[in-house]
């Protein structure tokens, strides 16, 4: 028995670094995307407006599985995505209006 790694596939090495890259992307956009979502939380908060937006996030549900219908990739799994990111923006909208209200 042989203590030497297996070699791994020259194609199984270039399509993990593809999706090392991938991720790399999501998590950029990922940062982004809170960063937009930090400055609508201030906006809010500033303007008494609440942290949820129901009719917003319905809009965002059906954009989102469309898109995701049109990519070929499971609406179900990309509701699932957005609800767990949404979740997180609200939170992050809760606590931006609760230090706004502390402040004023």
């Amino acid at each position: 028995m042989s203590d030497l790694p297996t070699p791994i596939p020259a194609e199984l090495a270039r399509l993990r670094g593809s999706i090392d890259n991938i991720d790399a992307a999501l998590i950029y956009l990922l940062a982004e995307r809170f960063k937009s979502t930090q400055q609508v939380g201030v906006l809010k908060a500033t303007r008494g407006m609440p942290p949820s937006d129901p009719g917003r996030e319905e809009q965002q549900v059906a954009r989102l599985r469309q898109l995701a219908h049109e990519a070929d990739l499971d609406p179900v799994f990309a509701e699932k995505f957005l609800a767990f990111i949404v979740e997180e923006v609200i939170r992050h909208h809760e606590e931006i209006a609760q230090d706004h209200a502390t402040r004023s």
